[in-house]
């Protein structure tokens, strides 16, 4: 599909670029559909595109000896796959997992080093993501280790419906278990509670978040020190 140069570009990362930098980049790229349960990429692979997804969500999944992996991050339309490439590494360091479908601009790794040559802007705002995103997987970690379970899955759920756009998540308490790195009968346990406190509500593998600002103040501060790190390097 050619990019229509009119359209909202509906990325937070493309639309922080100015206007002729914004639009050269658009005219080398394409508008491509991203399937849930679709792996972009596997630990290791070839990085041959770019994403800049506008209505799709995917999750990064770190793993380890054979085990279904522990989801380090989450992208949306506020940031980029395979911004790895603006650091000339050209494998994958995480499992790249589509949680949304959704549509994404592909741009082809070639293609992106001649942006990247071609504006100092894009280069400057991709480290700046980078920056983002390091801070938030070091958050990740503190997060496992001192944060309750009703915290975490709080937070996970603010930010699968910043991606996602909608208050209505498929999201199953087997892919919350994984997105927290905990047993199913603890993601029960927090979600009764976050049901109980009329927070959300969930039904055949759909969370409805009833109640967003109640459920920010259940969520632990990693989820407004995420936001403060974007709003201050980015938007």
């Amino acid at each position: 599909m050619t990019p229509d140069p009119t359209a909202p570009v509906l990325n937070r990362l493309l639309e922080a670029l100015p206007p002729d930098d914004r639009a050269r980049l658009l005219e080398r790229c394409e508008s491509v559909s991203l399937v849930a349960g679709q792996v972009l990429y596997e630990p290791g692979d070839a990085i041959r595109h770019i994403h800049f997804p506008t209505t799709a969500f995917v999750s990064l999944v770190s793993t380890a000896d054979g085990h279904d992996g522990l989801q380090t991050g989450m992208v949306g339309n506020e940031g980029a796959l395979g911004y790895e490439l603006s650091l000339d590494v050209r494998n994958a360091p995480l499992r790249t997992l589509v949680q949304g479908t959704g549509l994404a601009w592909r741009l082809t790794a070639e293609s992106f080093e001649l942006e990247l040559l071609q504006s100092s802007t894009l280069k400057r705002v991709l480290n700046r993501y980078v920056c983002v995103l390091l801070m938030e997987f070091g958050r990740s970690g503190l997060c496992n280790q001192f944060h309750q379970i009703e915290e975490r899955l709080a937070r996970w759920l603010l930010t699968t419906q910043d991606c996602a756009h909608s208050p209505h998540l498929a999201l199953t308490h087997e892919v919350l278990g994984r997105m927290l790195g905990v047993r199913r009968v603890g993601i029960t346990h927090a979600a009764t509670a976050l049901h109980t406190r009329g927070l959300i509500d969930y039904r055949r593998g759909v969370i409805t978040i009833t109640d967003r600002p109640g459920l920010e103040n259940a969520a632990c501060d990693c989820y407004r020190a995420n936001r403060r790190s974007y709003a201050d390097l980015i938007a």
